[in-house]
């Protein structure tokens, strides 16, 4: 049986305008901590002095966060209000607390509101904050709507939350394309918030299934779904140490390689039970491979600043 995305929400409306509150839940300030820790990553990996620039980075930092990935999150509740009438019925738009279609307006706003924020941020600022915005789209709504299938959608998931903040901190600190070093990084770790997308996924396994949603967790089943997202996660990891010790920071590979080693025995457990314990992990293991995102930036920012 097919099911029309794009149709009217099947929730009635219990208000003419959406409470304030159901906004803010809306854009998810949740969700806002990884793009705002990877422009953090950016700025460090740039080791440049911001100076008198200080408000570059504050709105960088409210773009990557509020802004942009605030518009996803209203861009993607939208186009899920159905799939999260099942899965998540409590949720701004299906419970009614974001009525009628203001959660479309919502997004639309958002996205224009941050094009213009983006502006301050010179042309690189702009392009990154346009590809993501781009992206957000393309993620959520017809007829690309790329988290239909699981590969596609977590890649532009991990690029928007990872490398493009990391890219335009490190851009609009240097005033131009960022050192190819940075530019490694930053693909590495996208590459590896694939997996930690895809472990996300399995908090909504049967409304997915329901609606059509090709998640990896859908497609792959759970066991074979986690067992590529812990591959996933590592392997850039990896290669991110290697990389460290062939560019003479042994010390800050010998750091990266240690939250290797701890998420890979938090994997073991992980993979006893993955429906169970993937938000645990989320909340564990996750967290140690953004810290080695920051450390690995602290280690690339006097390479970057000598060649500059």
């Amino acid at each position: 049986m097919s099911h029309d995305l794009t149709a009217t929400t099947t929730v009635p409306a219990t208000r003419t305008y959406p409470h304030p509150v159901a906004v803010l839940e809306l854009l998810k300030p949740i969700t806002w901590f990884a793009p705002m820790w990877a422009f953090g990553c950016g700025v460090a990996s740039a080791a440049q002095v911001a100076g008198d620039r200080w408000y570059v980075l504050a709105i960088g930092a409210i773009l990557a966060g509020p802004m942009v990935c605030g518009c996803s999150q209203a861009v993607n509740d939208w186009f899920d209000r159905h799939v999260d009438a099942i899965n998540e019925p409590h949720r701004p738009i299906p419970s009614g607390r974001v009525p009628d279609r203001w959660g479309i307006r919502i997004a639309i706003v958002w996205t224009f509101a941050s094009l213009g924020v983006a502006t301050l941020l010179g042309v690189w600022g702009f392009a990154a904050a346009a590809v993501a915005l781009a992206l957000a789209w393309a993620y959520s709504a017809p007829p690309f709507r790329l988290k239909s299938n699981g590969w596609w959608g977590n890649a532009a998931v991990g690029l928007c939350y990872e490398g493009l903040p990391w890219f335009t901190a490190a851009a609009i600190l240097t005033g131009g394309l960022p050192d190819a070093r940075i530019l490694a990084l930053a693909l590495l770790y996208s590459i590896g918030a694939h997996g930690i997308m895809t472990l996300n996924d399995f908090k909504s396994v049967d409304g997915d299934r329901t609606m059509g949603v090709r998640t990896l967790p859908v497609q792959l089943g759970p066991d074979r779904a986690c067992r590529l997202a812990c591959l996933v996660m590592t392997l850039p990891q990896c290669v991110v140490v290697g990389l460290l010790i062939d560019w003479g920071r042994p010390f800050y590979a010998s750091a990266v390689a240690t939250l290797i080693v701890v998420q890979i025995l938090l994997m073991a457990r992980l993979l006893k039970a993955p429906c169970q314990r993937a938000p645990w992990y989320n909340a564990t293991g996750t967290t140690l491979y953004v810290i080695g995102m920051l450390v690995s930036a602290f280690a690339v920012a006097p390479l970057v600043s000598v060649a500059a």
